[in-house]
């Protein structure tokens, strides 16, 4: 007899203790982690070793303290180069959050090599983070912005991009998977389009370094950012990938300690990759963090998360078109629950989304609820707000049966309410 394998969910949720309490005398159930992913017991010994054990600055002495953590700083960066497959160490930068890497990018490459007429390319699903720094570049550059729309379900229009390319494309900056539709971009086919026309590209990884394997050498991308709060580190740390001779050919971002070489009273040359974009003390514990938090997902295995996550996908999509009130957003997932991220944005007819949350909240249910740094798409989707619930590995179908039932309370609610 065949001994059915337990849910992913169930063999990992004990080394989170944050989902072991109540809420308003309720169960926690936490669908909020595309806004961020909540911390196993690996990252928080992590945090709590380094500072016990070893807090000590990098880089900079000789003695035992420093060492270790030194070692400790820069294994992290080996994990995160070989967790997303870079060529070389000194290809991940860390930075303090995805918005960060992006701005490095934008003012670093961005403000040294755009003229007036080069033109930028981007989505009108990117996050805040990857449009306002390409709006101040612009209006600083005379570069001009194009923007990707969506197809008739709401994902990447691909022939629009192809149209939109030509030779004065000179960067093409998108999302892999849009926080708000959960469209899985074609990341790979929307790079060699690109590179056809000589255009650089960033990917903003956000929403898929935690959820499926990412391989920067396969997408062949220029850069590609994350932020380790959303793949179960701590906040305040993030990296840049790029390409090694295109971050060699970039000048400084920040200036200070550390990203320097030689310093004399008129001038300074600097350190080599990736040193020359870290400057002053650095995250350090938060860095040991992500790399614990790195290990603990390559232990489970980004195949085996990505695949139960398209099994709960497809469960939470068949409960929420059994809700009549509900306007789903994005594409629908295939019936095995590919073809899109573990995520639902919706709205329910004339009640409001903050209000959907807070009831959602006293049953101990937890979603985010707003424009999720997408205003331009909402206003594009002519919404102007959205409720969305988001899913992780550690998530159940049993979790999504809660939701699901406060949820239809929630529109009972309103709907006395409204008459």
């Amino acid at each position: 007899m065949l001994i059915q394998e337990k849910p992913l969910a169930l063999t990992v949720r004990a080394d989170f203790p944050i989902l072991q309490q109540q809420v308003h005398g309720k169960p926690l159930v936490y669908l909020d982690n595309a806004a961020t992913s909540q911390k196993p017991i690996a990252v928080l010994n992590a945090l709590r070793d380094y500072y016990e054990q070893d807090n000590s600055n990098v880089h900079r002495g000789v003695h035992t303290l420093s060492a270790r953590a030194t070692d400790a700083y820069e294994a992290a960066r080996d994990k995160i180069a070989a967790f997303v497959n870079a060529a070389s160490r000194q290809e991940i930068v860390y930075t303090r959050n995805a918005s960060e890497a992006i701005n490095l990018v934008a003012y670093s490459w961005g403000m040294n090599h755009l003229q007036r007429g080069d033109e930028i390319i981007l989505t009108v699903m990117e996050h805040h983070s990857n449009l306002i720094p390409w709006q101040m570049v612009a209006q600083r550059t005379g570069a001009v912005l194009k923007f990707v729309e969506l197809t008739e379900t709401e994902e990447f229009d691909f022939e629009q991009y192809r149209s939109l390319l030509s030779d004065k494309t000179k960067l093409v900056s998108v999302v892999h998977v849009s926080n708000t539709l959960g469209c899985i971009n074609p990341v790979k086919e929307i790079t060699a389009a690109a590179h056809h026309y000589g255009a650089k590209v960033l990917i903003d990884a956000c929403q898929s370094t935690p959820h499926m394997p990412i391989d920067v050498q396969d997408i062949d991308c220029d850069w590609l950012v994350a932020s380790g709060h959303k793949m179960c580190g701590p906040t305040g740390i993030g990296f840049l990938y790029g390409k090694l001779a295109l971050l060699r050919s970039m000048p400084p971002f920040l200036g200070g300690g550390e990203m320097i070489a030689d310093v004399f009273l008129d001038h300074a040359t600097y350190a080599d990759l990736p040193h020359k974009f870290e400057a002053g003390t650095p995250a350090i514990a938060e860095a040991i963090g992500l790399g614990a938090a790195v290990d603990y997902l390559s232990q489970i295995g980004m195949d085996k998360i990505h695949a139960y996550e398209e099994e709960l996908t497809a469960y939470l999509f068949q409960q929420l078109h059994q809700i009549p009130q509900l306007r789903l957003y994005g594409p629908q997932p295939q019936e095995d629950g590919s073809g899109r991220a573990a995520l639902a944005s919706f709205t329910a007819g004339e009640v409001h989304p903050h209000d959907l949350s807070t009831i959602l909240d006293q049953a101990g249910v937890a979603i985010r609820a707003g424009h999720h740094c997408t205003q331009p798409l909402h206003r594009y989707l002519k919404a102007q707000s959205t409720a969305r619930a988001s899913l992780y590995f550690y998530n159940t179908r049993e979790e999504i049966d809660v939701f699901i039932g406060a949820l239809k309370e929630a529109i009972a609610f309103f709907a006395d309410i409204f008459g």
